[in-house]
């Protein structure tokens, strides 16, 4: 079956059961209200406290699972604080980290990607019901790492004198989640595979610029976020792969026709071959990577 006549759609999602509303009982006891609940939640503390501890409660057993409810957010998602500023990409400030301040900014637009990540990861593991037990239990996971990884970024961020929401940023990574709200297939090809895969490649560049101006403690925390985002990556390669198995796709034409229908950024080297690779990435998803980086890059004369 090609993609074109496939429908983009949980496989298991014909056991979707009676839809509930998330202000109630559930939101406490069931994992994927509790997300919702968390993603709906605009305190910057108690959402990222909250996904740590929803994380140690499902461990241990405390919250139960079910994968067949359809959940109807009771508001817009995701919660959001009051700061910082969303702006356009192109008016997100920029600056050379030979400061302290240039430092800050960085440290910054790296605890907002975080932050979006953490709403990334609740949003996956809320919204597409019908999926394997596993499917929620990797995404519950990826929260609650994304969750530790802002929670280091704002603490080395008050060391230099600034706290998050002090400066503008920018809503790229939310704008994906939208595009790809009704359809999950989409969600795992652009999202973690696509959009979160970028931060394997930029990472190694950013810890060194890091590390060469002084600031050891941040370049040591790109070391903690670049291992596990190959982990991130892996799930979203994980459930990509399922997702086509189960109806028949061929994954790389797939993900290129993905790309264009929601005009996925365009890809740019250099790519970081190595983590991508330890992030499930085939030699042929690799090949047509670099491949269509070489045919977006303007012509030079």
């Amino acid at each position: 079956m090609s993609h074109s006549t496939a429908p983009r759609m949980n496989p298991l999602s014909a056991t979707a059961a009676l839809a509930l509303p998330i202000c109630t009982a559930g939101a406490q006891t069931e994992l994927r209200a509790a997300a919702l609940a968390l993603l709906c939640e605009p305190g910057i503390a108690a959402k990222v406290e909250g996904t740590r501890a929803l994380a140690v409660r499902w461990r241990e057993g405390q919250v139960r699972l079910d994968p067949g409810s359809q959940l109807v957010p009771a508001q817009l998602v995701p919660g959001r604080p009051a700061k910082p500023e969303l702006v356009a990409p192109r008016l997100v400030q920029q600056r050379s980290m030979r400061d302290q301040a240039g430092r800050a900014v960085l440290i910054h637009a790296l605890a907002h990607i975080e932050f979006n990540a953490v709403n990334l990861a609740l949003d996956a593991t809320w919204r597409f019901a019908g999926m394997p037990p596993d499917y929620y239990a990797d995404w519950l996971r990826v929260a609650d790492e994304e969750a530790l990884h802002f929670s280091l970024l704002q603490q080395h961020l008050r060391t230099l004198g600034h706290d998050y929401g002090d400066f503008p940023a920018h809503d790229s990574l939310w704008d994906m989640a939208q595009k790809t709200a009704g359809d999950i297939m989409a969600r795992m090809a652009l999202v973690p595979r696509t959009l979160e895969a970028r931060g394997l490649d930029a990472s190694p560049a950013v810890r060194a610029k890091l590390a060469q101006a002084g600031d050891h403690a941040g370049a040591a925390i790109l070391d903690i976020i670049l291992r596990d985002e190959i982990g991130h990556v892996a799930v979203g390669n994980r459930w990509y792969a399922w997702l086509c198995a189960g109806t028949h796709c061929d994954p790389v034409a797939t993900y290129r026709q993905l790309s264009v229908q929601h005009r996925a950024p365009r890809p740019r080297g250099p790519f970081n071959l190595v983590a991508r690779r330890a992030a499930g990435f085939s030699e042929e998803e690799l090949l047509a990577l670099q491949q269509a980086a070489i045919n977006a890059a303007p012509e030079t004369l």
